[in-house]
């Protein structure tokens, strides 16, 4: 009768344990499969990215009462063949064409203005001011300001997050977008154009910029009439238009283009920020 009970009790401690092995297990399942798509999500927001993309195309079309020609969903549809299911290290340049071609907007000449490790400045400008254009306020610049995304091989996803670092690769996603619309507006520009340099560091015309490397030489004298550089410093401390780096600035130059350059102190810009009723020219 003992041993009875005895092996009764042992059937029931069995089965308790064997329960709890099962709850434990499909308790890991859970956690599992919970984690797998909190990290899906995390890593794969381009349902995210196309409603910022699709709301900003709309907020600049009303904003700036542009033709109404624009498909803010065609743009994305565009956007997105050009990056999805590759690597994200092997997007070239001209997988961008024709997201170029989509959004062709007129240049506005003797008011657009290239820039050079003064992102902050030049558009706390242009955004108080309307003395210039930049490629950020442009619809192409504008929309995909700030962003980043990634595709993947084998994959019809768009990620926002996971992807390499700018420097991990040369035909990086979003580098080679900013390449390809930096291109396309140094080709469009015309009349008297203008660019914003940091007097503050080493060398203002640095050769592995953007600008450098990619506008400067998209320059049409045949549209262009004049290049002027404000060279923004601190209050007198920086360099001068007499650096050498300017100096090779001006040797890129067709000789046909006019070439000028303005030393102009930070606080003096941001005096014409404040003060939005100044003439642009009083702000040189």
């Amino acid at each position: 009768m003992e041993n009875e009970r005895f092996t009764i009790k042992r059937r029931k401690t069995r089965c308790c344990l064997i329960m709890g092995l099962c709850a434990l297990i499909l308790l890991v399942i859970l956690a599992i499969s919970l984690w797998v798509a909190f990290s899906h999500k995390q890593y794969n927001s381009g349902d995210s990215l196309k409603e910022t993309i699709i709301s900003r195309c709309q907020t600049f079309i009303q904003n700036n009462r542009t033709s109404s020609a624009y498909d803010c969903q065609k743009i994305w549809t565009v956007f997105e063949q050009a990056f999805v299911g590759k690597d994200p290290c092997n997007v070239p340049t001209d997988a961008y064409d024709s997201l170029i071609n989509t959004i062709i907007q007129d240049p506005i000449c003797n008011k657009m203005l290239f820039w050079s490790k003064t992102k902050h400045i030049v558009h706390e400008f242009t955004e108080k001011r309307n003395c210039f254009q930049t490629l950020e306020d442009t619809l192409l610049g504008y929309i995909m300001d700030g962003l980043t995304w990634c595709g993947k091989e084998g994959s019809n996803e768009t990620f926002t997050t996971g992807c390499p670092s700018w420097n991990d690769c040369v035909n990086h996603t979003v580098k080679s977008f900013w390449n390809r619309a930096s291109a396309a507006f140094a080709e469009a520009a015309c009349g008297d154009v203008s660019a914003m340099l940091n007097g503050s560091i080493a060398t203002p015309f640095t050769p592995t910029s953007i600008f450098a490397s990619i506008e400067v030489k998209r320059f049409n004298a045949d549209k262009m009439r004049s290049l002027t550089v404000f060279l923004v410093t601190q209050e007198n401390d920086g360099k001068s238009c007499d650096d050498p780096s300017l100096k090779n600035l001006q040797k890129e130059l067709d000789p046909k283009l006019k070439y000028s350059c303005v030393s102009v102190a930070k606080s003096t810009i941001q005096e014409c920020i404040s003060h939005p009723d100044t003439a642009c020219g009083a702000c040189w």
